[in-house]
């Protein structure tokens, strides 16, 4: 075993004597030691329950033979960060605690882990260490929030946000607002639309590292506890049989991801997070293909925001499995792979039903014939960006209208709040990139204020920061190069005209190579706006490419 470095022979007294000081008996020391990753913390919804996760998950790795012992991970809520400094330390925080994690593991050198995350970050980050260490390792999220209700209407955090912008439209009371705070995150659990966390704990599923259920059932159901306890048994088999993560995530598995990614209509940071963590497997994973695997994939989900349903609804309705058995019908998946549960992913979806064609859509009558998200180019964005196509009402795939250029989200938000923004309009928010802003914020908040304004219909907004799997209407995120190294954000003028045509792949600002040039021409690169600290060390290592956000620092073997 890995672990008899520190645990067996002569060489490994001193380790042993420190073994002993933590309590452990030599029949402990005798079996497997499989680290669990604890993402518990007081400050994050998603994370408050954790600690009894990991109980469980300590209770299974027990009963299969292991020895279990915890250490942390951090976790950012980005919904307590939105809308200030903070939200610059949440994208960041995905490569510390993948870094983090990997120190852990291999000083102490665990035979396995569990991974036990939630929120955004989080999720990404684990991953991405789980594939950098490839040790058999298994996933089990905190779960799902459930959905609030006001006034017998299911609600979340996006209605909270977009009740902001009502208030300062003077649609909503202060009450009423009131009412929205107190009723909309009623449990633990990641907030309950189909934001990043969610996203990215179902794609989790899909990948073949989290069992069923993993992304779907609600962190208050005793059920979570059950499947906690099966995944601490099945790290041990996993131990046992020797499948490793990159086993598991393979190119075809990333394939399936974006697959599931498109009928479940996920967040648009997923396309950042899956070339992450794909390239910490030894997978390149250019979003490119996102356009290519959309064209075949229907959406067949419209979950909060885009839609009235909710993660406890796709559980019920027999969650991602069933979402995949809908797509396999028509063979758009890889069924031969490998998972965390000993089968292949066929095995795996077999007789799991669509048991709500209202949550799921059956694969012959989708919300739409092309997947929930798609990657545009053009003169703004000639590497990439990305849109939450199934967030989009339809009289905004195609829109034209003058650029509202503003080089940080606040001052767009006052723009916006202030009346100053108005239908027809394209609200361009730049400098805020992984390296310019630096941290590349989530615009969750101009997007809500362009909601709760009652230009969701008819505002576009663009940005080199990110969108929130909250956002919706036509917000155009990740535009990549982004404004800080250059790219042609930066040169868009006031009341240049944006043209957006999201069936045909395209954003382009209507003016000419030639004038665009002259423009270059005079562009000055702008100071850091962080000169100490974290955020300055990652914006001078970070590259924001089509791949995502990624640090170019070594990487482990």
């Amino acid at each position: 075993m890995k672990s008899d470095v520190v645990t067996k022979g002569m060489q490994s007294a001193p380790q042993r004597s420190l073994f002993n000081a933590l309590g452990m008996t030599k029949e402990e020391l005798s079996r497997p030691l499989v680290g669990i990753v604890s993402s518990y913390n007081e400050i994050v919804p998603g994370h408050m329950n954790i600690d009894k996760i990991v109980d469980a998950v300590k209770m299974g790795v027990a009963m299969a033979g292991g020895t279990p012992i915890v250490f942390p991970a951090i976790a950012v809520c980005d919904g307590i960060a939105m809308g200030h400094i903070g939200m610059k330390y949440s994208l960041v925080t995905r490569d510390l605690i993948a870094d983090s994690t990997e120190c852990m593991a291999t000083a102490h050198q665990f035979d396995a882990l569990v991974m036990v995350p939630n929120c955004d970050k989080n999720v990404p980050g684990l991953l991405m260490a789980a594939a950098r260490l490839n040790i058999p390792t298994v996933f089990v999220s905190g779960g799902p929030m459930l959905a609030g209700r006001v006034s017998g209407e299911k609600r979340s955090l996006s209605s909270m946000f977009e009740a902001v912008g009502s208030y300062a439209a003077g649609t909503m009371t202060e009450d009423q607002v009131d009412e929205f705070v107190n009723k909309v995150c009623p449990t633990c659990g990641s907030c309950s639309g189909m934001y990043t966390a969610n996203s990215m704990n179902c794609l989790t599923e899909v990948l073949g590292m989290g069992l069923q259920g993993n992304g779907t059932i609600p962190a208050v159901y005793s059920e979570r506890l059950r499947l906690a306890k099966h995944a601490g048994m099945k790290v041990m088999e996993m131990l046992e049989k020797n499948i490793r993560p990159r086993d598991i995530m393979t190119e075809k598995a990333f394939m399936n991801a974006l697959t599931v990614d498109m009928a479940l209509g996920c967040s648009t940071n997923s396309m950042l997070h899956l070339p992450a963590i794909a390239h910490e497997a030894g997978v390149e994973l250019n979003v490119d293909i996102a356009n290519e695997i959309s064209a075949r994939t229907p959406n067949l989900c419209h979950l909060a925001p885009a839609g009235y349903t909710y993660m406890e609804d796709l559980n019920e309705a027999g969650g991602v499995y069933a979402v995949m058995n809908e797509l396999n019908k028509k063979g758009l998946l890889y069924t031969d792979l490998m998972t965390v549960t000993g089968k292949t992913v066929g095995e795996n979806i077999a007789g799991c039903v669509n048991k709500n064609p209202e949550v799921i859509r059956p694969i012959d009558n989708p919300y739409s014939t092309t997947g929930g998200i798609a990657v545009l180019k053009g003169n703004i964005a000639p590497d990439s960006c990305v849109v939450k196509r199934s967030a989009v009402v339809p009289e905004m795939m195609i829109h034209e209208g003058p650029a509202r250029v503003f080089d940080c989200e606040e001052d767009a938000i006052a723009a916006i709040k202030g009346g100053q923004i108005v239908a027809g309009d394209v609200v361009v928010i730049r400098y805020e990139g992984p390296k310019g802003g630096p941290g590349m914020r989530e615009m969750l908040n101009p997007t809500s204020a362009i909601a709760g304004m009652g230009l969701g219909a008819s505002v576009a907004l663009i940005t080199d920061g990110r969108f929130s799997g909250a956002s919706r209407g036509a917000s155009i995120g990740h535009v990549s190069p982004e404004a800080a190294v250059g790219g042609p954000i930066a040169l868009i003028e006031e009341g240049d005209i944006i043209k957006i045509d999201i069936p045909a792949n395209t954003i382009n600002v209507d003016v000419s190579d030639e004038e665009l040039e002259a423009r270059r021409a005079k562009w000055q690169p702008r100071e850091p706006k962080v000169t100490t600290g974290y955020l300055a060390r990652y914006a001078s290592m970070v590259t924001s490419g089509n791949r995502g956000a990624i640090l170019e620092i070594p990487k482990a073997n």
